[in-house]
């Protein structure tokens, strides 16, 4: 199943035009512990710096 994921980081190195995220998988974890409020709690582990 292929899934699109947007992403608006372009200093990220898998982040491609038209705001696509290109890694192979996304790791998504939250600010604190394992619950997050809202969107703004939470991070993408998978960034990495271009």
């Amino acid at each position: 199943m292929r899934i699109e994921v947007k992403c608006e980081v372009e200093n990220c190195k898998y982040w491609a035009e038209g705001d696509q995220c290109v890694a192979d998988s996304i790791m998504v974890v939250a600010d604190r512990g394992h619950q997050a409020v809202n969107e703004r709690e939470t991070i993408c582990d998978t960034f990495e710096k271009v």
